[in-house]
C-alpha cells in the first residue's frame, strides 16, 4: 500500500506518455513518476538501448535520449520501438530537431525555452506536437536563461524570472491551442529550485518535473539532489523527478526510486536495508555486513524491510517492525521475523540466511516462515546471548556514565 505523505499532494492536470504497451500518466491521481537519461550518442542504437533496458530495471519509467544531431534522429527512429518505456527527446537550439524527433515516433518533447527562442519555431512544434498528441516538458534552467529576462531581474537568475520563463513559453504554446504541458525549472542551487518550484506551483497547475541541475557527483550530489526534490515532494509539489547526477545513470534512476519508496509515495519494489549504525555492544562488524547483505540483495525485487543489527541486547526489538532481519551474538546471527526469533545461524552464514528466509517471505508469506521456525529454541538462545552480552560489557557498554563523571568533575 502506498503511504501518503503529511501533507496532500497539490492538484494537477494530466498527461500522458503514449508507449503503446507501457504508458505512464503524469500528474493528476498518477503515482509520482521517476526519470533518467541516457549517456550514450543516441546514434549508438544498440549501446543506447542497452542503457534504457538497464534504467528501466533500476526503476525508471520516463527515459529521455538527447536528439541533436540528424542521425540522433535517425537512432530515435529505431529505438522507439524497442523501448520498453516512453521516450523523451531532449531538443536544444535548432527546432527542426524537434520536428525530426517527432518524426522518428518519439513519445514526449523536452523543449529549453533559453536556447529556442524565436516564436515562430516554438509554434510551429507546438502546432505539430498538438496534432500528433505528443506532450512537451518546458524545461527552464537556470544555467540558460533567455539573456532578456536575466537582465530584467537585475542580472542574475531568480525564481520570478526562471517561472516568467515558463509562462512566456506557455503563452506561445496558447496561439496554437497547445496544453498537453509539464514544466521545470530547475537551477543548480537547491535553495533557489525549492523558491522557484513553489512559486510556479501557485501560479500553474500544469503537473512539475523536479530536479537539482548538475547537482554533481555522489555522494554530495545525492544529498543536494534529495534535499530539494524531497523538500518539495513533502510539501505536495512534484509530479515526476529525475536526480542529475555526475554518475552512471543506473544510479539516478535507483536513487530516484528509493527516495519514492522512502517518502511512500511508490510501492516498495526491492529491500529496504536498515542497520543499526553499531556501538560498544557490537559483536560484528555491523558496516561489512549490511554491505554483503546490500550486495547479496541486490536488484532482486523482494518489498521486504531488512534489518541488520551488530548486537542481541537491543537489535531484534529496536528492528521489531521490519520484515525480517538478524543480529548478532556469541558468534551466531539470530534470525528474526516481525520481532520473533525464528533460527540461529552461524555467524559466517549470516547473511546467506537473511536472503533464503527474506525470499521464503517474499514468495509464500510471513506464515509459512513461521511454520518452518522452531521459535522456542530460537527465543531460548538468543535470550542466552542477550544475557552474557550484558554481563560482559555492563549496561553501559560505552562508559557514558564514567564520562559524564569526569565532565562534571572538569566543568
Amino acid at each position: 500500500m502506498i503511504v501518503t505523505t503529511s501533507q496532500a499532494r497539490r492538484p494537477t492536470r494530466q498527461i500522458v506518455l503514449r508507449h503503446p504497451t507501457n504508458p505512464v500518466a503524469v500528474g493528476g491521481d498518477a503515482p509520482v513518476t521517476v526519470q533518467s537519461m541516457t549517456i550514450t550518442k543516441t546514434a549508438d542504437v544498440d549501446g543506447t538501448l542497452a542503457q534504457i533496458y538497464a534504467l528501466h530495471a533500476a526503476g525508471a519509467d520516463i527515459v529521455r535520449c538527447t536528439c541533436n544531431e540528424r542521425e540522433a534522429a535517425e537512432g530515435l527512429a529505431e529505438i522507439v520501438p524497442r523501448s520498453p518505456v516512453p521516450i523523451v527527446a531532449d531538443v536544444h537550439n535548432d527546432h527542426r530537431m524537434a520536428l525530426a524527433a517527432l518524426d522518428a515516433g518519439v513519445h514526449c518533447l523536452r523543449l529549453n525555452p533559453g536556447n529556442i527562442r524565436r516564436p515562430a519555431h516554438i509554434k510551429a512544434v507546438a502546432q505539430e506536437c498538438g496534432d500528433r498528441g505528443i506532450p512537451v516538458r518546458i524545461g527552464v534552467n537556470g544555467g540558460s536563461l533567455d539573456k532578456d529576462l536575466y537582465e530584467r531581474h537585475g542580472g542574475r537568475v531568480t525564481p520570478e524570472a526562471m517561472v516568467e520563463s515558463a509562462e512566456r513559453e506557455l503563452a506561445y504554446f496558447a496561439e496554437v491551442g497547445f496544453d498537453d504541458v509539464k514544466i521545470s525549472v530547475k537551477a543548480s542551487s537547491v535553495p533557489l529550485m525549492i523558491d522557484a518550484y513553489r512559486l510556479l506551483s501557485e501560479r500553474s497547475d500544469h503537473p512539475l518535473h523536479l530536479g537539482v541541475t548538475e547537482a554533481g557527483p555522489p555522494p554530495a550530489g545525492l544529498i543536494k539532489a534529495t534535499a530539494g526534490i524531497a523538500t518539495l515532494l513533502a510539501e505536495g509539489i512534484g509530479d515526476t523527478i529525475r536526480y542529475s547526477l555526475t554518475a552512471d545513470p543506473v544510479e539516478e534512476a535507483r536513487a530516484g526510486r528509493q527516495l519514492l519508496e522512502a517518502m511512500g509515495l511508490r510501492e516498495r519494489k526491492n529491500v529496504d536495508l536498515i542497520a543499526c549504525p553499531s556501538c560498544g555492544r557490537a559483536e560484528v562488524d555491523v558496516i561489512d555486513v549490511a554491505r554483503r547483505a546490500n550486495e547479496a540483495f541486490g536488484d532482486r525485487e523482494i518489498p521486504l524491510q531488512v534489518a541488520v543489527m551488530g548486537c542481541v541486547v537491543n537489535g531484534p526489538g529496536e528492528a521489531r517492525d521490519a520484515d525480517i532481519g538478524i543480529a548478532a551474538g556469541n558468534k551466531r546471527g539470530h534470525l528474526f521475523v516481525k520481532g520473533r526469533n525464528v533460527a540461529v545461524v552461524p555467524e559466517a552464514e549470516m547473511v546467506e540466511a537473511l536472503v533464503e528466509w527474506a525470499e521464503l517471505i517474499a514468495e509464500q508469506g510471513t506464515d509459512a516462515a513461521m511454520a518452518r521456525a522452531d521459535t522456542t529454541i530460537a527465543a531460548r538462545e538468543a535470550e542466552r546471548d542477550r544475557v552474557r552480552l550484558l554481563a560482559q560489557q555492563g549496561d553501559d557498554a560505552n562508559a557514558a556514565g564514567q564520562r559524564v563523571d569526569l565532565i562534571r568533575k572538569r566543568v
